[in-house]
């Protein structure tokens, strides 16, 4: 069988913790990751900047083989997803699916909540583009929505500074902002790949009766069921339990923050675009 693996996709180094959350559900099938780490972050880019990059990405992965792409990428998923399953993919071909990770989240994130309010935390590009409130509003009426959004975080992470003393007053600030605006919040989504790393660190900042959920576990529970219900997309995926890396960066950094993000072992190969 010719190798058609299932794309995973991220900006960055994120959406690695994305990817070991499917690999784990779903590790029968053949993975290939690529990071657009020359060009990141995407967080603070315009919205068309960011869908000519994510584009650029998904074409290449379906030259690749991939029948099937998820975009890891909140920042993607907000401003890129849409235009690319409504403009691009009937010129592609019908055949190929792009798929995010904000629909997911959103479909039970109503279910993680006894006080119907839910704080979202996120990029400054995913906060802005509302597009939680939009998505959450469809699923969950009646929920109230909070945003905040965290600049800080993401470079803390990747400068391996999130579990340092001084990453403390930047995660406590962000969450003092959040809950000041809706003292009922009970759940909080951290809705960037990054912040897994930093859930240690907010959970001794948010009130033991907030939940604090992140993404992967969700994502990958959701392509699971995808697969199910879309058997032909699934028949299209090959199966061989093998994982390959891609970056536009420097593959020694960015093996390096792998280990951070999805575990040791990773070996990128660099792809200029």
């Amino acid at each position: 069988m010719a190798q058609r693996p299932i794309g995973v996709f991220d900006s960055g180094y994120g959406g690695l913790t994305i990817l070991s959350e499917i690999v784990k559900k779903l590790p029968v099938y053949d993975y290939l990751y690529l990071g657009d780490n020359a060009r990141a972050p995407y967080g603070t880019r315009g919205f068309d900047t960011v869908y000519a990059y994510t584009l650029q990405c998904v074409e290449w992965f379906f030259s690749q083989g991939c029948q099937l792409v998820i975009l890891a990428c909140n920042t993607a998923s907000a401003k890129a997803l849409r235009t690319i399953q409504q403009n691009d993919l009937p010129r592609i071909g019908q055949d190929k699916k792009v798929l995010g990770v904000i629909r997911p989240t959103s479909e039970v994130i109503g279910g993680y909540t006894q006080t119907g309010h839910v704080g979202v935390m996120g990029t400054t590009g995913t906060v802005a583009s509302g597009s939680y409130l939009i998505e959450i509003a469809k699923f969950f009426p009646g929920c109230r929505v909070e945003q905040e959004a965290c600049p800080m975080w993401v470079p803390l992470i990747e400068n391996n500074e999130h579990h340092s003393p001084g990453a403390d007053y930047f995660v406590k600030q962000h969450i003092v902002n959040l809950l000041s605006r809706d003292g009922q919040i009970d759940c909080i989504l951290l809705a960037c790949t990054h912040y897994p790393l930093l859930i240690n660190k907010i959970s001794q900042f948010v009130p033991p009766n907030v939940r604090v959920i992140t993404q992967g576990s969700i994502v990958a529970e959701s392509l699971a069921d995808y697969l199910q219900r879309h058997p032909e997309i699934e028949q299209a995926c090959s199966r061989g339990g093998q994982t390959s890396f891609y970056t536009t960066g420097d593959t020694s950094d960015f093996d390096a923050h792998a280990n951070l993000f999805y575990g040791s072992g990773v070996r990128s190969t660099r792809l200029t675009l």
